[in-house]
């Protein structure tokens, strides 16, 4: 049975008909369909609950289904708040954008001119190192790098010194790689700039301004409201309740723990859709900025792991068979979120998820609802075609590294295979993976028996080069130069 039809929840009662069909007199999408659609995909993907907002002709509709948690039965509603793992990226760019503008930061001077504490482990890239680099995920900072600096105001401070002797997965400036740290550098530039830690930056020259009440950063502020449990389980079966409901560090904030309501995160978006004012008219980030954040500054090897063609500022970008969009994605433990908006209909999606076949559903729920609002039509899944090419391996066998990661790639009987390891800091994340290759083109290939902590269905892994020659290996957005 249909649960919490949402805000602004009218529609023709037309499922079956045509597109123009689908949105009522006054031009809201047709939300009883939409209402029903959730509810059919959410059950049959095994998604506990799942909250859906949809921005319309500058209007946020909210729809939402299932429950919280299996355990307790606690329904999902339009005001329950979900963990949105690196969506949290988004916020921070933002509030580095908001700093930009204000003459505050310059985004082009080195970082150690802010933070002089600033290093990594190769101190020549560290000098070199800029917030634009680091906006771009170009920086070539590591993602796997967490630690636990502990619940005070100094967590990023400290964080930042921890990170000192990581190793770089590229040269700064050769290629995109994703970057955690660096957005939790850029959360210390924040701080710095702002004097204030960066919950309470986010919290004033955001989150206020545009009136954003169902977000927050840390785990007793959402206690206030009707929080999302996350679910872990295997593909196809109902999950199970996680055993924690966080087990991220406060440091992680920056690049990973902003908690709200789907409509929260499609206000977020509607801010960035008309040129950085908010519902109200509150501006809060010039048009200017607004578009540099969308400008492209980097094309992306890896077009599938996230769907990117490319990145901005903060912003995955995407080419929709010819419509420009952006977003971004995001996990945490049991829970994932999806953002998409397509400027050129003045439309965004907000799908925030629960566990289970999260990613099944927002690919259909998404596929019609970027259809029936934009006119996008979304590229086929990513699979191996049903007649692969012949490719020759003997040039992408060998050992690539990143740090956490040894990839070592080997060749038997005609075939490509990966062995996945984690080691150093990262060797107790995982037991290595066992990966085989199926190509798709010469260079791109569809990894098989990932397992659900990283893909419930195809595995990308991208072979390219850098700017300096060196190949490497991309896999979950990661550069792994070869080394070996």
């Amino acid at each position: 049975m249909p649960n919490n039809v949402g805000r602004d929840a009218q529609g023709n009662g037309n499922p079956e008909g045509k597109r123009e069909a689908r949105k009522s007199a006054g031009g809201k999408p047709d939300l009883a369909h939409w209402q029903r659609r959730l509810d059919v995909l959410r059950a049959k993907h095994h998604v506990p609950g799942a909250a859906l907002a949809v921005v319309v002709d500058g209007a946020v509709h909210e729809l939402a289904s299932g429950v919280l948690h299996r355990g307790t039965g606690v329904t999902a509603t339009t005001d329950s708040v979900f963990q949105m793992g690196s969506i949290a990226k988004i916020y921070t760019a933002t509030l580095v954008m908001q700093l930009a503008e204000a003459g505050r930061l310059d985004l082009d001077a080195p970082v150690v001119n802010v933070l002089p504490e600033f290093s990594v482990a190769d101190p020549e890239a560290a000098a070199v190192i800029t917030p634009r680099l680091l906006l771009s995920h170009t920086s070539g900072l590591t993602c796997d790098f967490t630690h636990d600096s502990g619940r005070g105001d100094d967590c990023l401070a400290r964080y930042v010194e921890a990170a000192k002797g990581v190793a770089l997965d590229c040269p700064p400036g050769s290629a995109i790689s994703y970057s955690s740290v660096g957005y939790n550098v850029l959360g210390r530039i924040v701080e710095v700039v702002t004097g204030k830690v960066w919950d309470e930056a986010l919290r004033d020259l955001l989150l206020a301004p545009l009136g954003l009440t169902h977000t927050m950063t840390l785990p007793e502020e959402a206690l206030r409201f009707r929080a999302a449990m996350g679910h872990l389980g295997e593909p196809g079966q109902d999950p199970e309740p996680a055993p924690s409901w966080d087990l991220m560090p406060r440091s992680a904030g920056p690049y990973g723990r902003v908690i709200a309501s789907a409509g929260d995160l499609a206000r977020l978006a509607l801010m960035h859709l008309e040129g950085g004012v908010g519902q109200d008219g509150t501006r809060v980030l010039s048009r200017e900025s607004v578009e540099l954040m969308q400008r492209r500054v980097v094309d992306t090897p890896d077009k599938w792991t996230v769907s990117s063609d490319g990145w901005g500022l903060g912003w995955t970008l995407y080419d929709w068979n010819g419509v420009q969009g952006y977003g971004h994605d995001g996990a945490s433990i049991g829970q994932y979120g999806y953002l998409r908006v397509v400027p050129s209909a003045g439309a965004a999606i907000a799908l925030l998820t629960n566990g289970g076949g999260a990613r099944e559903l927002y690919a259909t729920l998404y596929r019609e609802l970027l259809a029936e609002l934009a006119g996008v039509t979304v590229p086929e899944p990513f699979a191996p075609p049903a007649e692969p090419p012949a490719v020759d391996f003997a040039p992408l066998v060998g050992t690539y590294r990143r740090e956490g990661v040894v990839i070592t790639v080997t060749e038997r009987d005609g075939a490509g295979h990966v062995l996945y390891e984690f080691v150093d800091g990262m060797k107790d994340f995982s037991e290595p993976l066992r990966i085989d290759l199926l190509p798709v083109t010469e260079t791109v290939f569809a990894g098989t028996g990932v397992g659900a902590a990283f893909s419930e269905d195809y595995m990308p892994v991208v072979f390219a080069t850098l700017d300096d020659g060196t190949p490497c290996v991309y896999i979950g957005m990661r550069c792994g130069p070869k080394v070996a």
